[in-house]
């Protein structure tokens, strides 16, 4: 499995609705992709949740590379590029994943990102990553912990029903739809 997210910073004036009708318009047209797990559509408003930006940002859960590899040089991705310019997508080795077979309640989701400390021992990292992950999995529709060995960074992810609370340095999103594989 691999995560994977890219993110558009928008001006602090910009019209959001603009966002959300693109989630709502485009969306569905995720249903059913293949290899994936998850889309979630996310954006977040600067004010809103402590964001400190308006976003467009959506998180991907795919079962296998082929199915991003097939997103990123399909349609669906060529239009994003003509409309917002191309991506840094961020990727990340699924450490644990664990997904609610019901996410018809998500409404909100949350992400973290750490960097991985130069003599951390990783399969100790892990262990306790996974650890917290299964910990805090009891709200969560989904609970994601990955890792980049390229950049060593790390990322937390969660969908929720309800708000998380705002640690200061997560950031919170709004889920404007949810495609599954």
């Amino acid at each position: 499995m691999i995560a994977m997210q890219y993110s558009f910073t928008l001006p602090a004036d910009y019209n959001m609705e603009i966002i959300d009708r693109r989630i709502r318009d485009k969306g569905p047209a995720m249903d059913g992709f293949s290899h994936l797990s998850f889309k979630a559509f996310l954006s977040a408003r600067r004010g809103e949740f402590g964001s400190r930006e308006n976003l467009y940002a959506p998180f991907y859960l795919w079962k296998e590379p082929e199915g991003a590899s097939d997103f990123i040089c399909g349609p669906g991705f060529a239009a994003l590029t003509d409309a917002f310019g191309r991506p840094r997508i961020r990727h990340w080795i699924v450490w644990h994943a664990q997904v609610s077979p019901d996410l018809g309640n998500v409404r909100l989701a949350d992400s973290e990102y750490l960097t991985v400390p130069p003599d951390a021992s990783l399969p100790d990292l892990q262990l306790q990553e996974v650890g917290l992950s299964k910990r805090k999995g009891g709200d969560a529709f989904a609970r994601i912990t990955a890792f980049d060995p390229h950049d060593w960074t790390m990322v937390r992810f969660g969908l929720y029903a309800e708000a998380p609370s705002n640690t200061g340095s997560n950031q919170i999103y709004r889920v404007g739809h949810l495609s599954r594989g």
